[in-house]
């Protein structure tokens, strides 16, 4: 598969401190997983946690799932130690936290190059502070490295002194700023997480919502959400149906060197075959993924 078709429309936070939770990911249907190093750990829990991830992502026991560990910020006294053993964990990617600055994403490359890993080790970055949001343009450009940003919602609203609500308003300035400066420069975005794991109709409104805006999928804190956001991230196949269609009638036009290609009497532009082309992709390599679990 490549990056650009991955599947990421569930992306589940597993605790690096459980080994119990990391042994039970390898069963569940989620596109990728992040091993939390961060805020799921206590002080006391982090060098044992940072052994418990890079065994499981040397495990090779997730199938295709994208593994990807969030680091401790590396201003912490256990940030640089994760960052060069995640290095050699085999794991797809870093997640690193508040990142606020184009430096930061070069300096973890480095980091990442000193330390031996392969260079197709991917680095991911939260966004999640009013710095970093301000600055995401430029850290989207950071390094060809930098393939996603992850919404970190929680402690964005905190840092406004602003409010969860049903409609998220208070976020959409933030949620906008940093899936433009995605979008200009080719990455994956991540929707943040939703925190009520027992408000299933809550739950879908805000995936609904965030594959309104753009979102490639959504960042997960407990097991049962992951279907329901695959189900909403998902081409569904009215979808796939007219993206057949759509791309079936644009090369038909070519062969015969038509310039106007229309579908049900509507015409077909580029951006539409593009848009046609990637949900059929989509849907290809989400089968290959559960094909491999």
């Amino acid at each position: 598969m490549s990056n650009k078709v991955r599947p990421r429309r569930s992306v589940l936070y597993m605790p690096g401190a459980n080994t119990r939770a990391l042994e039970k990911a390898r069963t569940l249907p989620a596109d990728a997983l992040i091993f939390d190093l961060e805020d799921a750990v206590a002080p006391e829990a982090k060098e044992a946690a940072r052994t418990n991830v890079v065994l499981a992502a040397e495990s090779k026991a997730y199938g295709k799932r994208e593994i990807v560990i969030r680091c401790n910020g590396l201003t912490t006294p256990w940030g640089p130690a994760d960052i060069e053993a995640i290095a050699g964990s085999g794991a797809d990617a870093v997640l690193v936290p508040k990142v606020e600055s184009a430096a930061e994403v070069t300096h973890v490359v480095s980091l990442l190059d000193t330390a031996g890993a392969p260079t197709t080790m991917q680095v991911w970055a939260m966004m999640e502070t009013p710095k970093g949001i301000l600055r995401a343009e430029e850290i989207a450009g950071a390094h060809p490295r930098l393939a996603v940003f992850v919404m970190g919602t929680n402690d964005l609203v905190k840092d406004m002194r602003a409010r969860h609500t049903p409609m998220r308003l208070p976020m959409v300035t933030a949620l906008g700023i940093a899936m433009l400066s995605a979008r200009a420069h080719g990455l994956t975005i991540l929707d943040g997480v939703y925190n009520d794991i027992q408000d299933a109709d809550g739950f879908r409104a805000v995936c609904e919502q965030g594959l309104e805006m753009g979102f490639d999928g959504k960042t997960l804190i407990h097991p049962s959400q992951v279907e329901p956001c695959n189900q909403a991230f998902a081409p569904s196949d009215k979808e796939l149906e007219m993206a057949g269609r759509i791309v079936a009638a644009f090369r038909q036009a070519q062969a015969e060197g038509k310039g106007v290609v229309t579908v049900d009497g509507r015409m077909i532009e580029n951006l539409h075959v593009e848009q046609a082309e990637r949900a059929l992709a989509l849907a290809t390599a989400i089968k290959e993924l559960q094909a491999a679990a």
